[in-house]
């Protein structure tokens, strides 16, 4: 009997779904929901109390589920219901724009063979889900102004819940009398633990739609259309993420998405240059002369280190000049004056971009949202000092003068203390590399893998080195990133920012300026600071004075070392970002979902489940694509081919990121943003540091002046040929002068080393040449040059090309014309029509007072 009554229970449970959005009669819809669990603390149950007591008061209604319908059968969800009244009241409050008449401008924008993009597309109705409208500001006032079909959909999900956290962010949770009125918003209840969770719901599960008819099944749609890795090919359904998710996270895909655009040109053009150094491979004379016996073969060149390495057969390079000819080659050259005049245009084409997405998005116009200048409980709790606020009138926490000072020198310290560490460790790395390149040397001598013509050849003790050394590298900054970020985020904390876009800026600045010298300084060491205070054989000089003498780059010069270096750190990072991003996410979360019965499995617990998306949530995806673009702009000279990594990189990001927002995070709340942020102006910076950066690797780091002076200046073969570079490239010097306690083991005489220096036995010898300082004037002449052209063509490329697309600006004019005649037609129609009312009644008073006066006559 007793089983029988358990399966009807439970069948009759199963028959109400919980996998809806709205409140038990099926009507109200749930706008957020906020879980808590009962732990008998009278302190938290006072303040959930107060605080649900005051949401009641300010209209909104509220729905409890009890924990033991719950699955852990501990936590507790209140649902929220903002009705059409709450809405329309802050609709107003907020400003927030609405349709008023159907856009009538035509659109204009033809592209040429546009059946050649059909494939890319998505269906219409997936990428313009809404029509387009002309908007205004909400006003309650003129209510029948605006378009509006049905009250419930007027206001769209994302919407609802903006306003609904915004009323829920000034809510307080004190009684009237009570003296501390600082106490609330939803923000501080959950950082003192009186509430666990808040948030708006999913409208669906992502793998089906709901089968409520009235719900929209949005997260559906994006899933299948948009978070799958094989439609990777396909455009992005912007509209749609502004919709569902807001324009804050609408802004970074599109972003990421013209990022991704642009950055196929500039892998292209960087795949053609890397195939113009394969196919004139075996035109490559200075190679061709290290690898000849004849000539490389019988250049014996000074040791590498002092007593344990030897001297050493020009021709053991042969390999790294070929290798090297393959990313230094002329068009070097083009390509980093290319990558300088491609960045410019990548920003300004940004700026139209984003300047048409503020109109159709009704952005323009638009300032920071109150909820960014909103003071953070975290602020409100740790001051205790008050003052008078000026334009409020009201009294408000600060920070004193002296308590901020004292805590801005803190922080100031602690991030250079962390960017002493960074140095240090790459100090250390460079000690590595003159440590073990004798013992590569040694090891390498009588290794078994040299009687393997083709193994012995690659594996050399300048790639071993190098190699092991760029490893240590990439494993030193992902260790120092580790702790980094959690010191960042105390010492920004420790400071008490008073809003939360400052406390976003201020942790933009210090995690920015360490990944920046965290990524870059080794790259910055190799490209401008390796092989350039070297001296020469018999007055070397050395690290710190110790016995470590300073690293020699090869006769093919640095680049190559710094490409390997660039392919380590760049590849390495990409690859451990898309593990942390695809593991680590709790998906087996999502699994168990599936394996829930529809009926029993609630859709506020399917999303409490989820992962939180927090606010500096976007900020960790911004910060991972700067970081990017910072190696295929700062560094792009050495390796053409990083535009490739990072276009293959992005094109996973983007479905791995539209993945996690679908699946593996709760609906983030709905915020405004008409730009990137403070991200725009460090994405400037770094193109024109590019610049600077490009043109001293091709002069300094590259042996292509160098060469080119020999070409047109030293040449003295017939015909216009590199023959004899590689004689003039070298010196000649006498190891007898090698003092005893750097000479190795072996005797030759006399020896060669990369420099122009004058040979022994000269009037000046050991002295630069006058050829040096020809290829040190060319050199600086190239790196004026080069900067000039190129900032001159980016200033024209920026003054050529509109911020703001001509047929924009006739749309928000046009806009804004419609705007101030419509509501002025409407104001004079509303008054023709209070007149008409009047008139109508004194009329009717009239006529009611010559018919009583008849009447009397009558009598």
């Amino acid at each position: 009997m007793c089983v029988c009554v358990f399966t009807f229970l439970q069948v009759g449970k199963q028959q109400q779904s919980k996998d809806s959005v709205f409140f038990r009669d099926g009507m109200r819809r749930i706008d957020f929901v906020i879980a808590y669990t009962d732990e008998n603390d009278p302190k938290k149950q006072e303040r959930r109390k107060i605080y649900e007591s005051n949401l009641q008061r300010v209209g909104l209604e509220l729905e409890t589920e009890d924990k033991s319908e719950s699955e852990d059968g501990k936590t507790y969800f209140l649902k929220i219901h903002a009705p059409w009244d709450v809405l329309t009241t802050y609709a107003d409050v907020l400003k927030i724009k609405v349709p008023f008449k159907v856009n009538d401008i035509p659109e204009n924008r033809e592209v040429p063979m546009e059946w050649l993009f059909t494939p890319l597309r998505l269906p219409d109705g997936i990428m313009h889900p809404e029509p387009d409208y002309f908007t205004s500001p909400f006003d309650k006032s003129k209510i029948d102004f605006f378009l509006m079909d049905n009250r419930e959909t007027f206001f769209p999900p994302s919407t609802r819940n903006r306003i609904v956290y915004y009323i829920m962010s000034r809510c307080s949770y004190y009684k009237e009398d009570h003296l501390c009125k600082d106490k609330k918003g939803i923000k501080r209840l959950l950082n003192n633990g009186t509430y666990t969770a808040a948030f708006p719901l999913h409208d669906c599960r992502y793998w089906t739609r709901s089968k409520d008819q009235k719900c929209e099944s949005e997260r559906y749609t994006l899933y299948k259309h948009w978070a799958k890795f094989f439609l990777f090919y396909k455009e992005q359904p912007l509209n749609l993420i502004r919709k569902y998710y807001g324009e804050k996270i609408g802004v970074y895909f599109a972003w990421l998405g013209f990022y991704t655009e642009m950055l196929f040109w500039a892998a292209l053009v960087g795949l053609i240059c890397f195939l113009y150094g394969v196919m004139t491979y075996n035109q490559n004379e200075w190679s061709q002369e290290i690898c000849n016996d004849t000539i490389g073969g019988q250049i014996v060149m000074c040791p590498l280190c002092d007593k344990k390495c030897g001297y050493w057969k020009l021709s053991s390079t042969c390999n790294s000049s070929w290798q090297s000819h393959l990313f230094d080659n002329v068009a070097t050259v083009f390509f980093a004056i290319f990558m300088g005049i491609w960045v410019t245009l990548f920003l300004e084409f940004w700026k139209r971009r984003q300047a048409r997405l503020e109109y159709e998005w009704d952005l323009v116009d638009f300032e920071e949202e109150e909820q960014q200048l909103q003071l953070r409980p975290e602020y409100e709790s740790k001051c205790t000092n008050q003052r008078l606020n000026r334009i409020t009138q009201e009294m408000e926490p600060y920070l004193p003068l002296s308590s901020k000072c004292a805590r801005s020198c803190l922080s100031g310290a602690t991030v250079l203390f962390w960017m002493g560490l960074i140095i240090a460790s790459i100090i250390g790395v460079i000690a590595y590399r003159l440590a073990v390149f004798a013992a590569f040397a040694s090891i390498m001598k009588d290794s078994p893998t040299n009687d393997i013509e083709f193994v012995g050849s690659l594996i050399t003790p300048q790639l071993a080195t190098s190699v092991t050394a760029s490893c240590i590298n990439f494993v030193i900054i992902m260790i120092l990133n580790f702790f980094y970020e959690r010191v960042a985020i105390w010492i920004t904390d420790m400071e008490v920012p008073k809003t939360h876009l400052e406390y976003e800026n201020r942790l933009t600045m210090k995690m920015f300026l360490f990944q920046f010298v965290n990524y870059y300084s080794s790259c910055f060491y190799l490209a401008f600071f390796k092989g350039k205070f070297v001296g020469y054989p018999g007055a070397y000089a050395y690290m710190f004075g110790s016995r470590l003498r300073n690293e020699e780059c090869d006769p093919g010069g640095c680049l190559i070392e710094l490409t390997t270096q660039l392919v380590i750190v760049m590849a390495g990072k990409q690859v451990w970002g898309n593990i942390q991003e695809a593991l680590v996410p709790n998906w087996w979360v999502s699994r168990s979902a599936r394996s829930h019965p529809e009926s029993l499995y609630s859709r506020w617990e399917q999303d409490h489940d989820l992962q939180d998306f927090t606010q500096l949530g976007l900020f960790y995806e911004y910060l991972e694509m700067v970081i990017q673009f910072g190696f295929i702009t700062l560094f792009v000279a050495s390796f053409p081919l990083a535009p490739l990594l990072a276009l293959l990189n992005n094109i996973l990001e983007v479905r791995v990121d539209a993945w996690k927002f679908t699946t593996q995070f709760r609906r983030p709340v709905a915020a405004k943003a008409h730009s990137i942020g403070a991200w725009q102006e460090i994405l400037n910076m770094m193109a024109v540091f590019s610049v600077v950066t490009n043109a001293f690797i091709v002069a300094f780091t590259s042996d292509m002046i160098p060469r080119l002076v020999y070409l047109y200046a030293y040449q003295t073969g017939k015909g216009n040929n590199m023959e004899g570079y590689i004689n003039n490239s070298l010196s000649i010097f006498n190891i007898s002068e090698i003092p005893l306690a750097s000479q190795p083991e072996d005797e030759v005489n006399p020896s060669c080393y990369q420099d122009y220096r004058y040979p022994p036995g000269h009037e000046k010898q050991y002295t630069h040449t006058v050829q040096f300082w020809h290829i040190l004037a060319a050199k600086m002449a190239f790196i004026i040059i080069m900067e000039h052209v190129v900032f001159m063509v980016k200033f024209f490329v920026a003054w050529l090309i509109p911020d703001v697309p001509s047929d924009v600006k006739a749309r928000i004019r046009r806009e804004r014309y419609l705007i101030q005649e419509y509501l002025q037609n409407y104001e004079v129609e509303k008054l023709k029509s209070q007149l008409s009312h009047m008139e109508y009644y004194s009329s009717t008073v009239r006529n009611n007072l010559k018919s009583k006066i008849t009447w009397e006559g009558a009598l």
